[in-house]
Parts: structure tokens; C-alpha cells; sequence
């Protein structure tokens, strides 16, 4: 079913399937990569829900690389046309990061072993991991998510202030509750004792107390 996804779940597609939403959107006939993306083995990628948009498919994204107009794709899909993808860990992705990024990915994944956490890649560092494809540029930011089962650890967040001041590029990211919602990690860091914090779910925006959150409190 399509409630069993997530915002940024890697998905993979049924070849026939893909064939018969391109089939129904001429927009995308000349747009690079996308009539053999699925073919040639990428995944798409949950995204949110739009207005509108019928709520028994799946809403799913593809981004386009920069050389190509960095274009972001949307579809919706049947449920039966996708299957969950395993995500990629941040380790898995060394392969594809800049040298200049070296110092900075390992102090994150020593971050996460510290804390029995595995940070995940999205934005440019994914999409370049996934399909061998150029994305990354020197104005990239590190793009990490980072799965929380409850509460969030203060060391977590100062860990992740500390690698910031030193790295060449912004990283930026968000903590993943357990409900499913995201929360920026840098607004969650700074918003205070009594301050709110925006939390994307898939189908919706919520202002939440960044003090609950912090708890392990999602709800």
C-alpha cells in the first residue's frame, strides 16, 4: 500500500508501469534519462503528496542533473508498480564524494557509530552514488538523513554543529522521526527550549514544540 512508504524511500519500478505514466505525459518525451531510467536500473524516490493528486497512488520524484536542467520530475504511480529499495548509508557513498569532502564524511559516519546511528545521503551525493551520473558541484551541500527511533541525543546535534564549522561545504539534512516526519536538523539545534520546528510528513506540514521532539515525542 502506498501509506507504507516514507518521504525519501528509494523505490524501484515496474518496467511496464513506468512505460504507461510516460505513455500519458508528453512533457517528458525529450527530457534526458527519463524514457530508460528505470531500465537502466535507478530507483525514483517518495516525495510529498501534492494537491490534487489522486491519494491511492504513490507520489514519487526523479531530479535531472544540473548539465541537464536540473529538472524535478513528479509522477504518481499504481502501488502495485513499486517495491521499497534498501536505503544507502553514507559509506556506501564514498565512492562518489569529492575529495574535499573526505575529511567531513568520515567525521559524520564516526558520528553515527558513535551514537548507533546510520546517516543516509540524499540530494546530489545520492543521486550521483545511484546512477553514475554528474549532480555534484562545488556548491553542493552534504544532504544526510538521520533515522531517530526516539529520543533525539544533544550529541547528536552538537556532533553534527561541530562538523559543520569545519567542512567546505553546508551540511545539511534532517533528523527522521519514528512517525515518519522530518525535521531539519539546524532548526531543531537552534530553536530553543520553547521554540517550534516545521516537521514534513508526506502528506502534510506540522509546527511542533522542538522540546517534545527533542523527547522522542513525535505525536
Amino acid at each position: 500500500m502506498a501509506e507504507a512508504y516514507r518521504r525519501h524511500d528509494l523505490l524501484d519500478v515496474e518496467p511496464g508501469a513506468w512505460g504507461a505514466v510516460l505513455a500519458e505525459r508528453p512533457d517528458l518525451a525529450e527530457a534526458p534519462h527519463v524514457a530508460a531510467w528505470v531500465e537502466d536500473g535507478r530507483p525514483v524516490i517518495l516525495r510529498r503528496s501534492h494537491p490534487g493528486e489522486a491519494p491511492g497512488l504513490v507520489p514519487v520524484g526523479l531530479p535531472l542533473p544540473p548539465r541537464d536542467g536540473k529538472r524535478r520530475i513528479g509522477l504518481t504511480l499504481p502501488p502495485e508498480a513499486v517495491r521499497p529499495r534498501r536505503p544507502l548509508d553514507l559509506a556506501d557513498t564514498r565512492h562518489a564524494c569529492p575529495p574535499a569532502w573526505s575529511e567531513t564524511v568520515e567525521a559524520a559516519i564516526a558520528l553515527g557509530e558513535r551514537l548507533g546511528l546510520a546517516p543516509c545521503p540524499f540530494g546530489s551525493l545520492l543521486w550521483q552514488s545511484l546512477t553514475g551520473l554528474p549532480y555534484l558541484s562545488d556548491r553542493s551541500d552534504l544532504d544526510l538523513l538521520w533515522p531517530i527511533a526516539g529520543a533525539v541525543p544533544p550529541a547528536l546535534l552538537d556532533g553534527l554543529a561541530a562538523i559543520e564549522a569545519r567542512a567546505p561545504m553546508r551540511l545539511d539534512g534532517e533528523i527522521l522521526l519514528a512517525n515518519g516526519g522530518g525535521v531539519n536538523w539546524r532548526e531543531l539545534d537552534t530553536a530553543g527550549p520553547r521554540g517550534t520546528v516545521l516537521v514534513k510528513h508526506r502528506d502534510r506540514l506540522a509546527l511542533r514544540e522542538a522540546a517534545t521532539i527533542l523527547a522522542g515525542d513525535p505525536e
